[in-house]
């Protein structure tokens, strides 16, 4: 499931959800989130989008969801 589908299906009534990357995958999303462009991978520059990725990104990988946050802000800029 992309992160796209897991956001419809999730948050079902934000709008944002519809303008996400059609191309943005869960396996893709390390890079990202490594490399600082979190918010050109997923086409959303919103802070809540973010957070909700975030968070289901935690659950599938196991790791906390302050480790990746932490991981985001000390990428590069």
């Amino acid at each position: 499931m992309s992160i796209k589908e897991f956001y419809l299906e999730k948050y079902p009534t934000d709008e944002l959800g519809e303008e996400l990357n059609d191309g943005a995958t869960w396996g893709g999303l390390w890079a990202a989130i490594r490399g600082g462009i979190i918010y050109e991978y997923l086409g959303v520059s919103d802070s809540l989008v973010r957070e909700r990725v975030f968070t289901k990104f935690a659950e599938i990988t196991h790791h906390d969801y302050d480790y990746i946050y932490t991981e985001w802000l000390n990428s590069p800029l």
